[in-house]
């Protein structure tokens, strides 16, 4: 899966701060668009940690996350730092920033998560131990419905040719490129639905999946309802993947 960034670094470079929507919602940063879908380039959701242990999975990036990834690529070209380099340090920049972070850490803490992974808290995958992790969304660049985030809904993913392929083909092959025997979590109903399809057509063999996680959204006003009633379930299928793992069985 190559990088696109090279091809946008240009334009990225001409760019200049402040950044705001008019600056980067232009039909030169403009991937596909379909009706009143339009996919734009973000550069976060590009670097794949092949030896991650988790894999956080959501929907598709909003517009905070690619703003804050195109700051810490200017950030880069100004510093004179490798592709590689700029494409790892967005990635930890924008992945599942803000308040969503803490509650999604929170939540993983009390599924003992950092029990399985040997860690102080979950916090720390997105600091010290951030080579455990990878995050990712099943759309992987930002996605606007007639200029507002998509949440998933209106139109279903499987109403779009445009976001099918990219959750049910250029999600799938990018779990591919983990090379280790994952925890997949998805995030949210909508991310499992995509999850349980690949399954099904073993598009994803290696990887354990941990279903029943929440979106951690703090616009989600279900999310602890339905944490509660997973919890317990979760608990068990993190201690399975725990230790299918150490035996080399996870599947």
């Amino acid at each position: 899966m190559k990088p696109k960034l090279p091809a946008y670094l240009p334009s990225i470079g001409s760019l200049s701060l402040p950044l705001k929507k008019e600056t980067l919602l232009t039909r030169e940063f403009l991937i596909e668009k379909s009706g009143n879908i339009e996919m734009y380039y973000a550069p976060h959701n590009e670097y794949i940690n092949r030896e991650a242990k988790i894999v956080l999975a959501g929907i598709t990036p909003g517009w905070k996350q690619m703003l804050s990834a195109y700051e810490e690529v200017l950030k880069g070209i100004e510093m004179g730092k490798a592709t590689e380099i700029i494409l790892q340090n967005t990635k930890k920049a924008a992945g599942f920033s803000g308040p969503i972070r803490k509650n999604l850490t929170e939540m993983l803490d009390q599924c003992g998560l950092p029990e399985a992974l040997g860690i102080e808290n979950s916090l720390t995958l997105f600091q010290e131990n951030r080579h455990l992790l990878h995050t990712t969304s099943i759309i992987k660049y930002p996605v606007f419905i007639s200029g507002k985030n998509y949440t998933g809904h209106h139109p279903a993913i499987d109403q779009s040719s445009l976001l099918s392929r990219y959750a049910y083909q250029e999600f799938a092959e990018e779990l591919k490129h983990i090379e280790t025997q994952a925890l997949v979590i998805p995030l949210g109903v909508t991310v499992e639905r995509v999850c349980r399809k690949l399954l099904e057509k073993e598009a994803a063999p290696v990887h354990s999946f941990l279903f029943g996680f929440p979106h951690p959204s703090g616009a989600n006003g279900h999310r602890l309802k339905q944490f509660h009633q997973n919890k317990e379930e979760m608990r068990n299928l993190i201690e399975d993947w725990r230790g299918r793992k150490s035996k080399g069985t996870c599947n």
